[in-house]
């Protein structure tokens, strides 16, 4: 496969940080168009704010972010609006409005970017709750479900406008090692049957080496990628230990 033809998403010569410094520096890779690819690392090492940047919400210190071969950075007014259309995100809480029933929840996109009469819009919404598994869960609002639902029914709602690629920030947090297995084989289903392009952000390993096509590691320290690969290939060969560690699940000797 040759991942020059088929990137969906290129990062070439990412440095992104805050007033104290930088948390990424010169940071490049590719995710190819229809596989599950897991951004990691250890907490603080950019993750959270290497997926902030992926999205658009915010603007690098310096590098490119092209998505679908445009760039997220310098994009402007309808052709901004285009390109986010391209893509959905589910954030780590779900981020449902409480006070909206599911299929409300499910519609918003619907209303805000499209010209589709109501009867339209409540049939897609449909559509998504039941490719998630919520089929008949419409009217319920999200304090009614379990954890798992409600991020079932926001991976919905970021499906809602048919984008090419979704965003995952930490979609096991808080669940059950069941309910989180089961959203593993939704989230592969998703990708396998739909051919969407998924960027996870986890630090879950069962999780990393159920749906990971490829992986990244971020480090802290490197301020950038330690690692890139299959899960398992970088569990067993790895040249670097502390890779081997964390895949292995062991313990770092005092």
């Amino acid at each position: 496969m040759d991942p020059q033809g088929d990137a969906i998403i290129r990062v070439e010569g990412l440095s992104a940080g805050f007033d104290d410094g930088l948390l990424l520096q010169d940071v490049s890779f590719q995710v190819r168009r229809g596989e599950v690819f897991v951004i990691l690392g250890g907490s603080g090492c950019g993750k959270s704010t290497l997926l902030k940047h992926l999205i658009g919400l915010y603007p690098p210190a310096a590098g490119t972010i092209l998505i679908d071969g445009e760039d997220i950075v310098t994009a402007q007014g309808v052709q901004r609006l285009a390109l986010l259309r391209k893509f959905g995100v589910m954030y780590q809480s779900g981020a449902l409005f409480g006070s909206m029933t599911l299929l409300e929840n499910v519609t918003l996109p619907l209303e805000s970017y499209t010209d589709l009469p109501p009867e339209a819009r409540e049939l897609v919404a449909r559509t998504k709750l039941a490719l998630v598994g919520l089929e008949g869960f419409g009217r319920h609002m999200p304090a009614e479900l379990s954890g798992g639902m409600q991020k079932r029914a926001a991976i919905a709602r970021a499906m809602v406008l048919d984008p090419a690629i979704l965003f995952l920030d930490e979609p096991s947090a808080g669940l059950d090692p069941i309910t989180s297995a089961e959203l593993d084989q939704l989230i592969l289903s998703l990708a396998r049957n739909l051919g969407i392009t998924f960027v996870v952000v986890t630090h879950e390993l069962p999780s990393i080496y159920a749906i990971a096509d490829r992986v990244i590691m971020l480090d802290k320290t490197a301020r950038g990628i330690i690692a890139e690969g299959r899960p398992e290939m970088l569990r067993d060969h790895s040249d670097n230990p502390w890779v081997r560690r964390f895949f292995n699940r062991e313990a770092v000797s005092s």
